[in-house]
C-alpha cells in the first residue's frame, strides 16, 4: 500500500498578520495581539516579526512583553475578522481535497492522497496553495508535507514565514530526530518534564527509547507520542464538515486584581462554574471529572482534578468539587492571579439520574432549575440581568461575562506544576 500524502498548513503569526493586512502600517512597528491591559486579561496571542525580533513570546503576559519591548503596540483581538479570513483560507484548501481537518483557526491538515490523480505532484500543488492564499487573501502560510499528520505538522513549523518542508521516509531521521522532544505534537510542559527525567531530550531519543516503558509514566499518551516520533501516526484527516466529539468544556481568566483568600475568589469560581455548566448544557453533554487550575502571582500554574460519583451539568455540583480541589491545592500563602475550571469526561446527557441514598434530590432539582432559569433569563435579557448575590461584593473582580468574553480552554491547559 502506498503512503498517504498529508499537508499541514499554518497561517504565519495568524492574528498579527491579519491585523497587518487590515492596517499595513503595523508592519513597520513591533506589534502583538493581546488581551485587555487595564483589566489584566493579558497574554500575547500573536506577534509580528519585529516583536519576535525583540524576543516577545506568544503566551507571556503583556507586562513581560512590554519589559522586553517598551515600544510594543498591543492590538486587541478581533475574533470575528479572524474567523472570517481563516474561513476564506480553508475554502481554498477544500478545493483540493474533501478531507480538510482544521486544527484551531490558523492550522489545518489536508489529505491530498487521492487528489494526486486530479492535481498532480504534491509539492507543486502545495506551492500553488501557498501562492493562491497570498494572492487572493493576502496572507502567507507555511506548509509541511509528509505521509502522516504528526510529521506534516512538524514540517510546517520548521521554516517560517512562507516555508515548506517535505518529510519522507528517507529523510525523517535526519530532519526530525534531532529536534527537541517538545516540538512533537501533544508533548506539553508536564510531559516534557517526565521525558527529561528519563534523559529523553530529542524526538530521536523518544523514538529509540525501549518500547512500552513510557506507558508506566504516561499511560496511553506515552505510547502515542512514541509512535509519532517513529512516524507511525495512523490517524486519518477528518472529512470536510466533520467535527471531533467534545471531550471537555472549560474557562480560564486572569483576575483584575490579586486575591488572598478563598472567600474573596469564590464569586469568580461561581461564575466559572456557571459558564462551564452552561456550555455543557448547550452541547447536550454532562461530565464526571472536574478540573481546577490556579496561577499564583509568581506565574506558577497548579492543576488538580476530581472524579464525580455521576455525570453532571449543574453548576452547584461543579462548585462543590471546585471548593474541595482549591482547598487541597491552595493554602492562601501566595496570592492568586488567575483561575480556571473545566468539566471533562463528557458524555451525552441522560434524561434520568440515578440518585444515591445519601443524595439530597430536592437540592439537586432546585439547583438545576436555577441554572436553567438563569440561562433563559440571560439569553433573553442579557448576562447581567441575573446574578448570584455574592458576585456583587466586588464588582470590579466579577465585571465580566465569562461565557462570552473569556478564554475557553481544553483540559491540557489545566496541567502545570505545583505552587510553592
Amino acid at each position: 500500500m502506498k503512503d498517504k500524502v498529508i499537508f499541514h498548513i499554518d497561517i504565519n503569526h495568524c492574528y498579527a498578520q491579519i491585523e497587518e493586512m487590515k492596517q499595513p502600517h503595523l508592519r513597520d512597528v513591533p506589534m502583538a495581539v493581546g488581551g485587555h491591559e487595564e483589566k489584566r486579561h493579558g497574554i500575547i496571542l500573536a506577534k509580528n516579526d519585529l516583536a519576535k525580533a525583540a524576543h516577545v513570546m506568544t503566551g507571556e503576559s503583556l507586562r513581560e512583553a512590554k519589559e522586553k519591548c517598551p515600544d510594543l503596540l498591543i492590538i486587541p483581538p478581533s475574533y470575528d475578522d479572524y474567523i472570517y479570513y481563516t474561513g476564506l483560507v480553508k475554502d481554498i484548501y477544500r478545493q483540493y481535497s474533501d478531507h480538510v481537518e482544521p486544527f484551531g483557526l490558523d492550522e489545518a491538515w489536508i489529505d491530498y492522497t487521492d487528489s494526486r490523480k486530479l492535481y498532480g505532484e504534491p509539492v507543486k500543488t502545495a506551492r500553488l496553495i501557498q501562492d493562491r492564499v497570498e494572492k487572493e487573501i493576502g496572507l502567507t502560510v507555511s506548509v509541511g508535507v509528509s505521509w502522516n499528520k504528526a510529521f506534516a505538522k512538524l514540517g510546517s513549523d520548521m521554516k517560517k514565514p512562507r516555508g515548506m518542508t517535505v518529510i519522507t521516509r528517507d529523510n525523517y531521521q535526519k530532519l526530525v530526530w534531532p529536534l527537541p522532544a517538545q516540538d512533537l505534537l501533544y508533548v506539553g510542559p508536564a510531559t516534557i518534564r517526565k521525558l527529561h527525567a528519563r534523559g529523553i531530550m530529542t524526538i530521536g531519543d523518544l523514538a529509540q527509547y525501549p518500547a512500552g516503558v513510557l506507558h508506566h509514566d504516561l499511560g496511553i499518551a506515552g505510547d502515542m507520542i512514541q509512535l509519532f516520533a517513529r512516524g507511525e501516526d495512523p490517524s486519518p484527516v477528518a472529512e470536510n464538515g466533520a467535527s471531533a466529539p467534545i471531550k471537555s468544556v472549560g474557562n480560564s481568566m486572569t483576575l483584575v486584581h490579586d486575591v488572598k483568600s478563598f472567600e474573596e475568589v469564590k464569586p469568580v469560581f461561581w461564575m466559572l462554574c456557571e459558564a462551564v455548566a452552561s456550555r455543557a448544557r448547550d452541547a447536550g453533554m454532562e461530565g464526571s471529572t472536574v478540573y481546577v487550575s490556579l496561577r499564583s502571582t509568581d506565574l506558577a500554574w497548579a492543576g488538580r482534578q476530581m472524579k464525580l460519583e455521576r455525570p453532571t451539568d449543574v453548576s452547584d455540583e461543579i462548585m462543590t468539587a471546585v471548593e474541595l480541589l482549591v482547598h487541597m491545592m491552595w493554602h492562601e500563602t501566595v496570592p492568586l492571579r488567575a483561575a480556571g475550571v473545566a468539566l471533562g469526561s463528557l458524555k451525552e446527557a441522560s434524561s434520568f439520574r440515578q440518585l444515591s441514598l445519601f443524595e439530597d434530590a430536592e437540592r439537586f432539582e432546585a439547583a438545576r432549575r436555577c441554572d436553567l432559569a438563569m440561562d433563559e433569563i440571560r439569553n433573553t435579557y442579557g448576562f447581567d440581568s441575573v446574578r448570584r448575590l455574592c458576585t456583587l461584593n466586588d464588582k470590579k473582580l466579577t465585571d465580566f461575562n465569562v461565557k462570552a468574553d473569556h478564554t475557553v480552554h481544553p483540559i491540557g491547559c489545566f496541567q502545570g506544576r505545583k505552587m510553592g
